[in-house]
């Protein structure tokens, strides 16, 4: 332990920690504006110095340890002009567009200028002419609004392994961009959204669709049915004051009904369908095609996308059921149809997703359009939804809670553990033990494949048998898996896992590229503990027991795994070798 002063306050921190982090344990707040609790400092802003007591310079307090007997200084009045000077700089070569900005009222540089008092341009402007790239359709790259913090090519580079962003020209110059200066589009981008989770500013924002989805709604012509995801209803309470993890799910239902929506249906109800389909499907290959093992599950559109670029030998032991949110799509314009009596062709499928990469998503295969029609037409992410309630005037806190339309929105705790890294893994265990042994499991809280470690490995005993599986969330952790089962096939080995989950999003869902920004592990976790909670409290847990799915498959579907349902509920994949590494 070190033993050092802050502002005149004595404190012991362990070895290694940084002044920033030593600061926050005696309740001190340095500014910073570069650095993010998930990625290593870079020093790039300036914005967190500090003095040592009887020196002049000024060290970053971000990036440097704090030593044995150091007294540190966060704040006196020349620290704050220099840090005043510093913003200002910053605001020298950022547009003056807040009020058509899409992060006003929740962007980190107009908050630092906020508490800086700084009203005025203190030095002349200068702005880049760089247009906008939205080639995506996913995300929005705004260059003139990059204030070369860094923390979005540390994001694509460092924790997601994608390259896709990069740092071109230097100095005053400095811009983000695609290598090689291409549109997104053209990059190895898998629209996951991390670098928009994680930018201090506007540079990097949602496509947004709010507006179409306003005009639709007041279109008397169209029925417009709208589905939450699992990680919406624990995340969308932090713009209107809620804890984080608060689970929102029926004041969510009231709202979307009071914004004008004609049916409210759950993406947990997919997410049920799912596993049964993912459980008959792995547990076919586990008992009668050991060799197409192992099973790789995962409802994320952005692993699909890194997937198909990178590991497209992986193709056959991918998982061929669509994302939940896709199959309650194809289900409402065709067995919801044809319950109703709805002219398919009228009706408007609105996903609610804590993920950018659902609106790439919507329109990739044909296998998306099964219904004879675009299964989902829109998908909205947790941010652009909060935006629409404050819009429509409604007081979101003091909202009477409703119900899910029932036919395509009732869920077992299965289904909502969706949103959690690992949550997949565990659901689908649930079910697959039943469909093996013909019994239930004593215990279904499978704690060894929950929390955040990048990676979890283990052996789960399912009846007489034993089923090696790994969980990766976060994508270059997903490497670390697939490359150990890519070496094994190479070897003529058997592949060190039967079933594997992945997600592209470090936490899953509920840390997902769409959700509200400020996340961190913290976060991460209280998201999941209202998931958790949510599985807790239903009756049901187990996928394959939720009397609707059952009523669906005799009623429209048939048998798991037949013709109909490959239509309906699969999909096919196209590997893009000219990305392979």
């Amino acid at each position: 332990m070190i033993r050092a002063k802050i502002n005149g306050i004595s404190l012991r921190v362990p070895e290694g920690a940084t002044i920033l982090e030593a600061a926050e344990k005696v309740q001190i707040k340095i500014p910073v504006l570069c650095k993010h609790p998930d990625l290593p400092p870079t020093a790039a802003c300036g914005i967190c110095i500090v003095k040592l007591k009887g020196m002049n310079k000024m060290l970053r307090a971000c990036c440097t340890p704090i030593e044995e007997g150091m007294e540190i200084i966060t704040h006196d009045p020349e620290i704050v002009e220099v840090r005043r000077s510093v913003i200002e700089l910053i605001l020298s070569k950022h547009p003056n567009e807040c009020l058509s900005c899409g992060r006003n009222r929740n962007c980190e540089l107009q908050k630092l200028a906020g508490d800086f008092g700084i009203n005025e341009q203190s030095f002349p402007q200068y702005l880049a002419d760089i247009p906008a790239d939205n080639s995506t359709k996913s995300l929005v790259l705004e260059p003139r609004k990059c204030i070369s913090c860094g923390r979005c090519v540390h994001v694509c580079q460092q924790m997601q392994n994608v390259w896709a962003l990069s740092f071109l020209e230097r100095g005053f110059d400095t811009r983000i961009s695609p290598a090689g200066d291409i549109q997104l589009a053209d990059s190895p981008c898998v629209k996951c959204g991390q670098c928009s989770a994680h930018c201090p500013t506007g540079a990097i924002f949602e496509y947004d669709e709010t507006g179409k989805v306003w005009e639709l709604l007041q279109d008397e012509n169209k029925y417009c049915i709208v589905q939450i995801a699992p990680a919406v209803r624990v995340a969308v309470g932090e713009w209107f004051g809620f804890k984080s993890g608060a689970n929102t799910t029926r004041k969510l239902y009231a709202a979307l009904r009071r914004m004008g929506f004609r049916a409210v249906f759950d993406t947990n109800f997919g997410a049920d369908l799912t596993i049964v389909e993912e459980a008959h499907e792995f547990v076919h290959r586990f008992t009668k095609e050991p060799t197409k093992l192992p099973l790789i599950t995962s409802c994320c559109p952005a692993w699909v996308d890194f997937m198909e670029k990178f590991y497209p030998d992986m193709v056959d032991h991918f998982s061929s059921c669509k994302s939940p949110h896709q199959m309650v799509g194809a289900l409402s314009k065709t067995y919801y149809a044809q319950k109703q009596r709805l002219d398919p062709s009228k009706i408007v499928v609105v996903s609610i997703m804590p993920c950018t990469a659902k609106k790439h998503e919507i329109s990739r295969d044909r296998e998306m359009f099964a219904s004879g029609h675009q299964d989902v037409d829109i998908s909205l992410t947790t941010r652009e939804l909060a935006r629409m309630i404050k819009q429509a005037g409604i007081d979101f806190p003091n909202l009477p809670e409703e119900d899910a339309d029932h036919m395509l929105g009732e869920y077992s705790g299965a289904g909502t553990i969706f949103g959690m890294t690992g949550g997949v893994m565990e659901a689908a265990l649930r079910t697959a033990y039943d469909y093996v042994t013909g019994g239930k499991l004593k215990n279904v809280d499978f704690e060894n494949v929950r929390g955040l470690q990048g990676v979890k490995e283990g052996t789960i005993p399912v009846g007489s048998h034993e089923v090696k599986v790994a969980v990766a969330h976060g994508l270059s952790n997903v490497e670390y898996v697939l490359n150990k089962v890519r070496e094994a096939k190479k070897n003529d080995r058997v592949p060190p896992y039967h079933f594997i989950e992945v997600m592209a999003c470090p936490g899953g869902c509920v840390g997902g590229g769409g959700q509200p920004y400020g996340v961190t592990d913290a976060v991460r976790n209280q998201r999941g503990d209202g998931l958790y909670e949510d599985d807790r409290e239903h009756k049901i847990r187990y996928s394959h027991e939720n009397p609707f799915v059952k009523k669906l498959y005799k009623e429209f579907l048939g048998e798991p795994r037949s013709e109909k349902v490959h239509h309906l509920l699969h999909t096919t994949y196209r590997p893009m070798p000219e990305y392979k590494r």
